[in-house]
């Protein structure tokens, strides 16, 4: 999202990423009394011929559901639900558009529960993290902030990863929120207010996502990614986090010594204007502060502090919206509800950091227990130790003595000074939600592509594409219609910059770190070639058409953006159903070929 994109500390917090997201596949070594099920149900299974789930639609009713039981292509990867067991094994066919319809409500709130802990809780845990560790605007914004306006993708993409089956779920969803953001979002702030965009930066961000989807073209071309192709794009983006800091330091040192040199004997000072509007603005500032303040002090019990922060309504505000925003906040209440009792979070512009001691010591007790039943889709959690005590039972002992420990030791009225813990608490907690969503999602969306017979790359470039990148088209709309259209052009390029580096250099080195030498990717056919071949040249056009204007981007630039996606989507749907394939491809080219060589040996 727009409104968030504003060194030395990141590398651990990398770590702790690696760590947070890793799904080990050989846990059951933790535990020797762990109950775990065989990874095929029934005896003989492991005889049985891999063959491809979207042939299940073309069996009888009655072989659907021993087909999808038996065949290992049909297996997802974690997940709490198995989805293809739900339709084809607990509906009869007779119900089978009621599944779908149930699917789909079911993905259609899952991209809302992803919206909600990224925007309230990952995203402000990150701020706060970075404030704490007092970083600069610019490297918070190319990283933590960054992180977190695209923890949706990045989830997704290291979910999509860890199945060689869902990988072009991955670079679908990558490659498709590409081009919906550089041609749907960018065309559309254009069209809203023309305006003049700034050279420096738009020059940069094209040139390094054109590096990045090179690479990535590359990797799919070799079919395989190795560990110093991870560590590359990895690499890739640091090295674009410094350029970015360079950058604006060099800015900003070249303005100053011009400031300096047009006014070389008066130190800098503030015009009048400027020096009343600063002494206005910390006279409003504290005349408002003085005016909601109680007269009479009133010391709220343990009790109405907690029932007030587990509130998510605002009552003033309820009544001053739409219908609309009404019937989405009854959606949201539960899911808000939730994260309130399970998530911490430090709010540094408040006086007391948002510290709530009933809530902040009840969510020491829970959040540990949600952390090991999220990790994994829960399979940690159910280990028992020496094949007596759970790990869940140990983890909510522990927790509830800690949090009994931090209520007797801390007051109501001021935040501990380990209070900013609680921001890498939220932060650890929060991120492990967004990725049991998004390996929901995830499974969801090739239930839908098994059931339709859809490849993964074009339920990646629409469906996840559009679901994570809804909340950036609205943000970056939102800020062209307030007058700031530079600054929403900019997160166009800025953000999803990182959403490709990271989304595929971290899914494929926490593959390799589990043992795999590298990562095999599997294109679905000539798709793939067709998504990040519009990408490339959405981005070649944009980098000549944006100069030759001047930088000037008028509407007309907005409408031919819009029309190049039109016909993209389709192209790959097209591509998709087979109207267009290589077969016509190869004919076409050769008919040139021959056409050409007969010119030339007849003139």
């Amino acid at each position: 999202m727009a409104g968030g994109r504003r060194n030395g500390h990141w590398v651990p917090c990398w770590l702790c990423v690696l760590l947070m997201v890793e799904r080990v596949s050989g846990a059951s070594g933790l535990s020797t009394g762990a109950h775990t099920s065989p990874p095929f149900p029934a005896s003989g299974v492991n005889q049985t011929p891999v063959v491809d789930c979207r042939d299940v639609c073309g069996l009888n009713a009655s072989d659907r559901c021993d087909f999808i039981r038996t065949n290992p292509d049909c297996r997802s990867e974690g997940g709490y639900l198995d989805y293809l067991e739900g339709i084809f094994c607990h509906f009869p066919p007779s119900l089978l558009p009621l599944a779908i319809t149930l699917y789909a409500l079911w993905l259609l709130y899952l991209f809302l529960i992803l919206g909600v802990t990224a925007e309230k809780f990952f995203c402000p845990n990150l701020s706060a993290i970075s404030t704490t560790l007092k970083l600069s605007h610019n490297v918070a914004g190319v990283t933590f902030l960054a992180f977190g306006n695209g923890a949706p993708d990045i989830f997704s993409a290291l979910v999509a990863f860890s199945d060689p089956h869902t990988a072009g779920l991955a670079f679908g969803a990558l490659f498709g929120a590409g081009v919906l953001v550089t041609t749907v979002v960018a065309g559309g702030i254009a069209i809203l207010r023309p305006f003049t965009a700034a050279s420096r930066p738009f020059l940069r961000d094209i040139i390094f996502y054109m590096t990045a989807v090179f690479l990535t073209f590359t990797a799919l071309y070799r079919g395989r990614v190795t560990l110093a192709w991870a560590l590359g794009y990895l690499g890739l983006y640091v090295f674009y986090v410094v350029t970015v800091v360079l950058c604006t330091w060099i800015y900003r040192w070249q303005r100053r010594w011009s400031l300096a040199s047009s006014m070389p004997a008066t130190p800098e000072m503030l015009s009048d204007s400027e020096e009343d509007d600063r002494v206005s603005s910390t006279t409003a500032s504290y005349d408002y502060r003085e005016e909601y303040q109680p007269l009479i002090f009133y010391q709220e019990t343990t009790a109405q502090i907690l029932v007030q922060a587990l509130n998510p309504l605002d009552c003033r505000k309820w009544r001053n919206k739409p219908a609309y925003w009404r019937v989405l906040k009854v959606l949201k209440l539960p899911v808000e509800v939730l994260l309130l009792l399970t998530v911490p979070l430090v709010d540094p512009d408040r006086e007391d950091r948002n510290w709530k001691r009933p809530l902040n010591c009840l969510q020491l007790a829970i959040s540990p227990l949600v952390l090991v039943l999220t990790l994994q889709s829960g399979a940690y959690g159910v280990y028992e130790i020496g094949g007596l005590v759970p790990v869940w039972g140990v983890v909510v002992i522990a927790g509830t003595a800690l949090a009994a420990g931090t209520f007797f030791a801390t007051s109501n009225s001021e935040p501990p000074r380990l209070h900013w813990t609680f921001a890498f608490l939220g932060f650890l907690t929060s991120a492990l939600w967004i990725n049991a969503a998004a390996t929901e999602v995830v499974n969801i969306l090739r239930s839908l592509g098994v059931v339709f017979r859809l490849s993964n790359t074009v339920l990646g470039l629409t469906l996840l594409a559009w679901g994570n990148s809804i909340g950036d088209v609205f943000s970056d709309f939102t800020l062209a219609r307030q007058g700031y259209p530079r600054m929403a052009f900019s997160a166009c390029f800025g953000g999803i910059i990182f959403n490709v580096l990271v989304g595929v250099g971290l899914g494929c080195l926490l593959q390799i770190s589990r043992g795999h030498v590298e990562v095999k990717l599997e294109p679905d056919g000539l798709l793939v070639w067709v998504l990040a071949g519009a990408l490339g040249l959405s981005l070649v056009c944009s980098l000549v058409a944006v100069p030759l204007q001047c930088f000037q981007l008028s509407k007309v630039y907005g409408f031919c953006l819009l029309l190049f996606y039109v016909s993209f989507l389709a192209v790959a749907l097209l591509t998709e159903f087979g109207v267009i394939h290589l077969r016509s491809v190869s004919s076409l080219t050769g008919s040139f070929i021959r056409s050409r060589k007969g010119q030339q040996t007849f003139p």
